[in-house]
């Protein structure tokens, strides 16, 4: 992620998610997106998480670690999936649409956290800061950095990835996996 978005490329993400939202709830197909109208970092690659609430409780969070489209269509596509494809919840309902709250977090690209034992990795977390991913074969399971605001605690942060990956909460003090951190600019609809 080279520079921040503007308050304007921000607020034009965040229509798009709201667009997109309520035309998958109401099963519509979305428009074509012109890239062309858009600014250009809007155009280019960009990896994000859409995060919906009601009444600040999650109701849906879906995203991509890596950048593999442009950030506006990954926005418009993460909005409708966090809707409806987020299998820890039954689909958004349009009743519940005047409810709903976005956030849209962009990431920069994972870079791999490199620790020699597993009693070393709580210390080399930057809580409030880093993004989270733990891997080990084909299991893989992310928290944003939001997510230290409920689970402040580097220990208790990863035993609760770890139940995310599906595996025993303590598994990573007795095993090395791959870790790997990012950083997100977060923005939500005020």
């Amino acid at each position: 992620m080279d520079q921040q978005l503007s308050a304007a490329e921000r607020a034009t993400l965040l229509l798009l998610a709201r667009q997109s939202l309520e035309r998958g709830v109401t099963r519509q197909p979305l428009d074509a997106l012109d890239l062309s109208t858009l600014p250009e970092q809007l155009s280019e690659p960009g990896a994000t998480f859409v995060t919906l609430t009601v009444g600040g409780a999650l109701r849906g969070c879906v995203g991509a670690l890596e950048a593999y489209q442009p950030l506006a269509e990954d926005v418009r596509e993460h909005a409708v999936a966090a809707a409806l494809e987020d299998y820890r919840f039954p689909p958004v309902s349009p009743q519940e649409l005047g409810r709903i709250e976005i956030e849209i977090s962009r990431l920069t690209p994972p870079v791999p956290l490199e620790y020699e034992r597993p009693e070393d990795l709580p210390k080399l977390l930057q809580p409030a800061v880093d993004g989270v991913v733990l891997r080990e074969g084909l299991r893989r399971a992310t928290f944003l950095p939001q997510v230290w605001e409920k689970l402040p605690d580097p220990r208790e942060f990863l035993g609760h990835l770890c139940v995310k990956m599906g595996v025993d909460a303590n598994y990573w003090r007795h095993h090395k996996l791959q870790v790997y951190t990012y950083q997100v600019e977060e923005f939500r609809e005020s």
